[in-house]
């Protein structure tokens, strides 16, 4: 599909990533941009529709999908982590990141599926994480949530096929963002996140790959775990040294 004209929603539209998204959208010409936050007045960019929205609540995804029924791109960035270990972490910890990076995401998919099929067929973009892919100790809730997102945009890809809804992951390491602000790495910037993930949704990409990081970490999946494990930690090490 063509950005140009096109009418898009953003949910955590108020700073990072989908801040970023919504000017890049604005920037590549796009009809209208609705960019959805849990607090709507903490949007400030100029050009928007603002629109409320929390997507772990239902009646607020139901709201937001009849009031944005032209659209015909979902970009779903609404995410967080709570460092949260699986096993001696609180299990509400647990709860609430699948419940915001799974379920908030899908249910928009589910609420928003028939208007994009009414407008054409139109495109998803799902955030994901290089951390769809490995775990580390503190962080395994995200780890989680993350692998269940990706295996969800796998299988919504295939559900929506048959309406013409192009379905696409985006997978990066770390970007310059608030929830990577402790982190003494190179990151990537959130507009140059943006454009890879509307360049792939142009070009009809199942999948970007935003960063080396993110596509050293996709082609170590063929090693054995213990591989795997290592590498990762390696990998991790090499990062924080600069």
């Amino acid at each position: 599909m063509d950005i140009n004209n096109s009418v898009a929603l953003v949910t955590g539209a108020n700073r990072g990533l989908g801040r970023a998204f919504a000017q890049r959208l604005l920037d590549r010409g796009a009809r209208k941009v609705y960019a959805t936050a849990r607090r709507p007045e903490s949007v400030d960019l100029p050009g928007v529709e603002v629109l409320a929205l929390d997507v772990t609540d239902p009646a607020s995804v139901r709201a937001a999908a009849e009031a944005a029924s032209d659209v015909t791109l979902l970009v779903n960035n609404a995410g967080i982590t709570t460092g949260t270990s699986l096993v001696t972490g609180p299990l509400d910890g647990v709860r609430h990141e699948l419940e915001t990076n799974l379920f908030g995401s899908l249910t928009m998919i589910r609420e928003l599926a028939p208007a994009l099929a009414a407008n054409g067929g139109g495109a998803v973009v799902n955030v994901l994480s290089a951390m769809s892919w490995f775990g580390v100790d503190g962080a395994n809730a995200y780890h989680l949530s993350k692998a269940a997102a990706w295996a969800m945009t796998n299988g919504v890809r295939l559900e929506l096929a048959g309406q013409g809804t192009l379905v696409t992951a985006v997978h990066l390491g770390l970007a310059d963002t608030d929830m990577s602000a402790g982190w003494a790495v190179d990151k990537i910037a959130p507009s140059a996140l943006a454009d890879a993930a509307l360049d792939g949704v142009e070009a009809g990409s199942a999948e970007v790959l935003a960063d080396q990081w993110t596509r050293d970490v996709k082609a170590r999946l063929q090693l054995t775990p213990e591989e795997r494990d290592a590498a990762t930690a390696r990998g991790l090490a090499a990062m924080a040294a600069g």
